[in-house]
């Protein structure tokens, strides 16, 4: 589908990074917002901020994603609002630890919050998007075709969400309902400086990175236009996308390359 005036739009992680990103440019596309954050006051604030120009077209609502009953009684307002067009799995976190340092908790916490939020909330609109002849949108990452030193976490929630969606495109495409799976590589958002360490406290050194780093407005611009074009898959970065064939042709290249230029994860 392609959006216009009527479409119905529920973004999660709203409050800031690409979230916001996202809600600013599909309101400036006509979208009406359903916005959700954990973080209330900068939700509360972010959503002032659209609704001051069109009060009708923003709601939002605070909840941690992974919380069953809270993503449950999400859907049931929507529900009771009658209509679901646009669902953006956006909210996320990650980590920069080495897999044998880590706690287990923080990959638990890893993948409630990047994998089975997204999966769960899905599931329950599913019926309104069938409804809509609608589209699922995940924010996915590079890092979920590749890997990358101290995300071991971070790299199975995303391969793993991406492997979910493309089973679920494949079962509900007789349904009416697109999946445009995107794959940012690395971006200038509060999810890398929010990233936890071993332990699940603040990561304690600065991130590795390559290619370069993009804005969230840059993002985001690119994913409603791939929207808007009806792509299922967006591979924003050119750079980072011929890292992860290089990973597939030759991996043993690619696993020196990424222990020479990520060299901080190693020590750290």
């Amino acid at each position: 589908m392609s959006g216009n005036a009527d479409t119905v739009t529920l973004i999660t992680g709203a409050a800031s990074g690409l979230g916001w990103a996202l809600a600013q440019v599909a309101f400036q596309r006509g979208h009406r917002l359903i916005l959700v954050d954990r973080d209330a006051e900068a939700l509360a604030d972010k959503s002032a901020r659209l609704a001051a120009t069109d009060p009708q077209r923003v709601t939002y609502h605070t909840l941690d994603l992974t919380d069953g009953p809270a993503r449950d009684r999400l859907v049931d307002r929507i529900a009771a609002r009658g209509r679901l067009d646009v669902l953006i799995n956006n909210a996320g976190i990650t980590h920069r630890s080495l897999a044998a340092r880590t706690d287990p908790k923080v990959f638990h916490q890893v993948m409630a919050v990047d994998w089975e939020a997204p999966v769960a909330l899905t599931l329950g609109c599913l019926p309104l998007l069938r409804d809509s002849g609608g589209c699922v949108i995940n924010i996915g990452s590079m890092a979920g075709w590749m890997p990358v030193l101290g995300r071991a976490g971070y790299c199975s929630a995303k391969a793993a969400l991406a492997q979910f969606f493309e089973v679920l495109r494949g079962e509900v495409a007789d349904q009416g309902i697109d999946v445009l799976m995107v794959y940012p590589s690395f971006l200038a958002t509060p999810i890398e400086r929010n990233a936890l360490g071993h332990d699940g406290g603040p990561a304690a050194h600065a991130r590795s990175s390559v290619g370069r780093v993009r804005s969230a407005e840059w993002m985001a611009e690119r994913v409603w236009d791939a929207f808007e074009r009806g792509d299922k898959r967006l591979f924003p970065d050119r750079f980072t996308f011929l890292a992860s064939l290089l990973w597939r042709l030759a991996p043993d290249l690619y696993h020196r390359l990424m222990r020479r230029r990520f060299a901080m994860e190693l020590d750290s």
